[in-house]
């Protein structure tokens, strides 16, 4: 876009200056038109959407464009008033953000790149890489299309990479003379979470005898409060034969679009013939226990993802003589305003043919064992756990064609903040299966891979997890409470195998050596007595820099315990107590940066609107 400075006409008269002003208007709104008219996306181009806020007033729409290196956005403003800031940053904070702002003085309005300091100030950036297409109003408000490059090697710009971009936003009440005038931390703003980077993958065909089935909870009263995760159990008519399933989308009540944040279906442990009937609070003290045995993935939507389709020749298998009858559906609800009286029946529409495809497809969990040996302790910025999938538990369960990887969801509980699995062959790091360094546990879908990953027989299977404990007093433990944590790559892949637990935690006998270490050298007596729990013991721990570097070291080069577990839960033959630590020789190079070119002809400051 071309450079446009605002003059000074402070030495004119005003007679003169008003027709001057407004011709300049005129011909830079026509020279914008005549400009952006080939460069703006057609709304049907935007096949991604999500709303930011939760009323619906702000409706963001994107596309990707590889080729470019692009991200197009364009946002609908409903309710406009005197502008919009619309931006990214690390964690979803206001404070360090990278942003796109449109603001008026009451006059005029200026669309520019900009990002804020430590104190919520905002500061106009000396290069506008989001660059404005269009601004057009219309009935149902003022649509806004700009697009931003993935990478722009500027110190105050967010790099878009795979995984999850916290986007933030706000809405200006007032007008500020200047963009400087503007202070987010006074604003009222809001955060939503999408994957921008969406996988290129080619849709397949429905079969002709495809079957719809529809997961929902009927007539949920929505709780007025901030969030709600309600399940509901129902179940499949009785002797219902084996299908597969092809894909699922998800069925959002009319009007809750901003307030159905995710949703899953789970389908319940075999060897349980009843599952009692719930409809309610997934942590309520009234639910039956055996909701927590419902825990097999079959389908899972997060805000902002489309329909979920299995590649042409595999299916998810269900119904059948080993497979449960029940099925847990799992609503998040985010309800910010805390509205009251709102019904909901939203839940997860199933596509399946009873014409079964050539591969079953399976699901594979990666990563820790849930286990409270595994431990982070408190005041941590960043603690890092890893799990393993051995190449002796992948020789021994894999065919020997191997496995092809298609889709991966990533787990933790809530002080995840980065999860990453790669595939390790012969001591070298080759692929990266599925990474997102801006993890969060609110936001947590299945994802398509850009490219399936082949994992044959021998191969290694690395799963690291990134926690922070700055806010926790206590050492939070491995288990399956919320305030516990998890460490979890649900993999899924084709053709199905026997393996579905691939995961390891540190030997019990090597964390006896660590706190005898900590009562030698800690100051404060750990029992280490037989009798003692890991909890108990690590609750004793007098938690320092040194107990907190001590632990890190035995996690990283203490031996494990391998879990290569059947479906059974019943471990395949063989020994794999104190297996020693996986040797990674070779990992893969950092990726390569490709700056755009910084043209002459770009913006250096914000443009009239």
């Amino acid at each position: 876009m071309a450079r446009r400075r605002l003059c000074s006409f402070t030495h004119l008269k005003i007679t003169t200056v008003v027709p001057i002003y407004f011709t300049m208007i005129g011909l830079v709104l026509a020279l914008s038109l005549v400009t952006l008219h080939d460069t703006t996306p057609v709304a049907s181009s935007f096949p991604y959407t999500v709303p930011l806020d939760p009323e619906g007033s702000l409706q963001l729409f994107w596309n990707v464009s590889y080729a470019e290196k692009v991200v197009n956005f364009q946002i609908l403003i409903k309710n406009l008033k005197f502008g919009m800031i619309f931006g990214m940053s690390d964690r979803g904070d206001f404070e360090g953000a990278d942003l796109a702002v449109l603001w008026s003085d009451g006059l005029s309005s200026y669309f520019g790149d900009a990002w804020s300091d430590e104190n919520g100030h905002l500061h106009i950036d000396s290069h506008q890489d989001y660059q404005l297409l269009s601004a057009q109003q219309t009935l149902e408000g003022l649509y806004l299309v700009f697009r931003r490059p993935f990478t722009t090697c500027d110190p105050n710009d967010y790099l878009i990479e795979d995984g999850t971009v916290h986007l933030v936003y706000a809405l200006l009440e007032k007008p500020f003379q200047s963009l400087s005038a503007i202070n987010v931390s006074l604003l009222q703003r809001g955060l939503q979470r999408v994957q921008l980077l969406k996988p290129e993958v080619h849709t397949p065909q429905l079969p002709k005898d495809v079957i719809t089935m529809d997961v929902r909870a009927p007539n949920v009263v929505i709780p007025d409060k901030e969030t709600t995760y309600w399940c509901y159990i129902t179940e499949l008519p009785k002797d219902f034969p084996k299908h597969h399933i092809v894909m699922y989308e998800p069925v959002i009540t009319q009007g809750h679009g901003a307030i159905v944040h995710h949703i899953e279906v789970f389908q319940c442990s075999e060897e349980y013939d009843v599952i009692p009937h719930y409809s309610g609070p997934c942590d309520s003290k009234m639910r039956p226990q055996r909701l927590d045995y419902c825990r097999h993935v079959l389908a899972a939507w997060a805000m902002g993802a489309k329909a979920f389709y299995y590649p042409e020749d595999v299916g998810l298998a269900f119904g059948g003589s080993r497979s449960s009858r029940f099925l847990r559906l799992e609503v998040h609800y985010h309800n910010p305003l805390e509205l009251r009286g709102l019904r909901d029946s939203s839940g997860i529409r199933l596509h399946y043919t009873p014409s079964l495809r050539r591969y079953d497809a399976g699901i594979m969990e990666l990563g820790l064992v849930y286990t409270p040996v595994m431990a982070i302790p408190p005041h941590q910025t960043e603690f890092v756990l890893t799990g393993y999938c051995t190449d002796k538990c992948t020789n021994l369960a894999l065919p020997s064609g191997g496995i092809h990887i298609f889709a991966s969801q990533l787990h933790t509980h809530l002080t995840g903040r980065a999860v990453t699995t790669v595939m390790v062959r012969d001591g070298r790091e080759i692929a990266i299966v599925n990474q997102d360094k801006h993890f969060s546990p609110h936001f947590q879908e299945i994802r398509m891979l850009k490219k399936p990953v082949s994992v044959l027989p021998g191969d290694l299977l690395v799963t690291r997890c990134s926690y922070n404990t700055e806010d926790r007093s206590r050492v939070t433990l491995g288990g399956f409470s919320i305030t516990d944590e998890m460490c979890v790559n649900y993999i899924h892949y084709y053709p199905r195998t026997e393996l579905e637990l691939c995961k390891s935690n540190v030997d019990p006998g090597y964390l006896k050596k660590y706190f005898n270490l900590v009562n030698r050298f800690g100051g404060e007596e750990v029992c280490t007595c037989p009798q003692a729990a890991v909890t108990e013991q690590f609750n004793e721990v007098p938690w320092n820099s040194f107990t907190s570097e001590v632990l890190d070291s035995l996690y990283s080069y203490s031996p494990i315990s391998m879990h290569c577990n059947k479906s059974s839960a019943v471990r395949f033959p063989g020994e794999w107590e104190r297996q020693p630590l996986p040797v990674i020789k070779q990992a893969l190079p950092p990726t390569a940066t490709s700056c755009p070119p910084r043209g002459d002809s770009e913006s250096t400051g914000p443009a009239l609107v």
